[in-house]
């Protein structure tokens, strides 16, 4: 099968690299601007891998007559990343999106949107299910990625009505392990480093604020079984649905590195969410699916990358 993984150097997509090759071709497209070269090179002389740098808002030269399955994974995903540049945010939520259905089209190719809890914005029902519209701001910082996943969904939605495109939508929370960058701005990825550094913990707010967090192995097996299920198109979540306080995450991660390091507040970031937390009753009962590796045990083997790195 020809596997196409758009954001296929990044942290999900580079592990969806990992498991998927093993008996298919994949064709990974990547801009680089936040997927690192270094999470595939370990695939660059395999025969079975090819690798695009280039942008899914332009159009992508592909040499296969058929590609079978597409992962459009392709956006930054942290706060910090999807900030930085809002209107290429918008443009790959959007005209990358349509560019990859037309081409799901064109190959009758499966395709899966890697959606996200953001489009639930700071919600106001508890814990989320698919059902729920959500409670986001537009016109704030963060809409250029919230508006802009909640706009891919609808195109997908639209391309599936209109054209039979095969669809399935996926909506990630919280996700951690190896590969993640040290820079991104995540919760994990930072209290990991600032910890392993002996710097201040840096916590938004009293801490109160929850999120989930899934291991990573435990994602990637929910979306290929979203990918390959045949009567479901989505939307359906994808997270962890242990709620755990961010203070209690610093200090869980304060004992586990053995550092030193104290907690500093500062100032809550505009739109940031209170609570989220997923219902994945659904995954549960039409995928057979749910996380499987504790906080504890996840945390471990992400330190232990970041101190190899």
């Amino acid at each position: 099968m020809n596997i196409l993984i758009t954001g296929g150097a990044g942290f999900i997509g580079s592990h969806l690299c990992d498991r998927l090759i093993k008996e298919n071709k994949i064709i990974c497209v990547d801009n680089l601007l936040t997927g690192k070269r270094n999470n595939i090179r370990h695939f660059l002389n395999n025969s079975n891998f090819t690798f695009i740098e280039g942008d899914i808002t332009k159009p992508i030269p592909l040499k296969e007559k058929k590609v079978d399955q597409i992962y459009n994974l392709a956006c930054p995903a942290s706060p910090v990343h999807y900030q930085l540049n809002a209107i290429e945010t918008i443009k790959t939520n959007i005209l990358g999106t349509i560019n990859m259905l037309e081409l799901a089209k064109k190959h009758n190719a499966r395709i899966l949107q890697a959606s996200t809890s953001e489009v639930y914005g700071d919600p106001l029902e508890h814990p989320q299910k698919e059902s729920y519209f959500g409670n986001v701001n537009f016109t704030g910082p963060r809409a250029c990625y919230d508006e802009g996943k909640r706009c891919a969904e609808t195109l997908m939605f639209d391309y599936y009505r209109q054209y039979k495109v095969d669809i399935r939508v996926v909506r990630i929370f919280n996700t951690y392990g190896p590969r993640m960058a040290k820079n991104d701005g995540r919760v994990v990825s930072n209290f990991i480093t600032q910890a392993l550094d002996g710097r201040d913990i840096t916590v938004y707010g009293d801490g109160s604020q929850t999120r989930s967090f899934c291991y990573i192995s435990d994602m990637v097996d929910g979306i290929i079984r979203m990918m390959n299920q045949e009567k479901l198109i989505g939307p359906i979540n994808l997270g962890n649905p242990e709620e755990v306080k961010i203070l209690e995450l610093a200090k869980k991660i304060i004992s586990l590195t053995n550092s030193k390091s104290k907690i500093l507040f500062k100032g809550l970031p505009k739109d940031d969410p209170k609570r989220r937390c997923p219902d994945i009753s659904l995954a549960r009962k039409k995928l057979g699916w749910e996380p499987l590796i504790g906080l504890d045990d996840g945390l471990k083997e992400t330190i232990s990358y970041f101190r190899k790195k």
